[in-house]
């Protein structure tokens, strides 16, 4: 069963339609109960990277995540807000994230001159290469739905990461054993958007 957890900040029912559309069953959930029970997770998000590890603490669920996917190592592909939670530390709020690839998130900065924009909006390009999973059977001109104003500086030997160009290269799509996760939106991102979450489904069933 693959879980998408609740925490209250995210595209839950667009992800859920996004995964019926390409015939994958999926329940939303923040019980304890339901999550314990499944075998995939997706932990998107959309906003503060601190008001999200609070609501993940208040609803009880920080031990349990830890528990599946440190202890158990069931595939969980983070979203966005889900993909920075991943890293040990943000600076939206001084706060601590689970640490499940050693990295940080801080925000994007420019000098003055420049004319990138705060936030990230619209479609961008990820730089892939070979050996990706969820970027499998993409060419180098694919384009992905974003939206965000802060990113992933990873600074961990055992994951791969893959890079966008928005002013600077920044790290856009991880993969290490069970986690994954991407900083834009694949429930916004069209035909791409559905193959990514496919990727990552059809990987893990095989």
């Amino acid at each position: 069963m693959l879980c998408i957890i609740d925490f209250g900040m995210g595209n839950l029912r667009s992800i859920n339609r996004k995964l019926r559309s390409v015939g994958i069953s999926s329940e939303i959930s923040s019980d304890t109960k339901v999550i314990s029970s499944a075998d995939m997770l997706i932990l998107p998000g959309v906003g503060n990277f601190a008001k999200a590890m609070y609501n993940l603490n208040d609803l009880g669920l920080i031990e349990l995540l830890n528990q599946k996917v440190i202890i158990e190592r069931i595939p969980i592909l983070g979203i966005c807000l889900g993909m920075q939670l991943f890293t040990e530390y943000s600076e939206e709020g001084n706060c601590e994230g689970f640490g499940w690839v050693k990295g940080r998130t801080q925000k994007f900065s420019f000098e003055s001159d420049n004319k990138n924009r705060v936030p990230h909006v619209g479609w961008n390009k990820v730089k892939t290469f070979d050996k990706s999973i969820l970027m499998d059977g993409f060419d180098k001109d694919k384009r992905f739905y974003f939206t965000h104003s802060y990113h992933v500086v990873g600074d961990d030997p055992a994951a791969k990461f893959l890079k966008t160009d928005y002013g600077y290269e920044f790290d856009s799509v991880v993969e290490k054993d069970n986690l994954f996760a991407v900083q834009f939106h694949p429930e916004k991102s069209h035909f791409g958007g559905l193959k990514i979450i496919s990727n990552f489904v059809n990987f893990h069933e095989t």
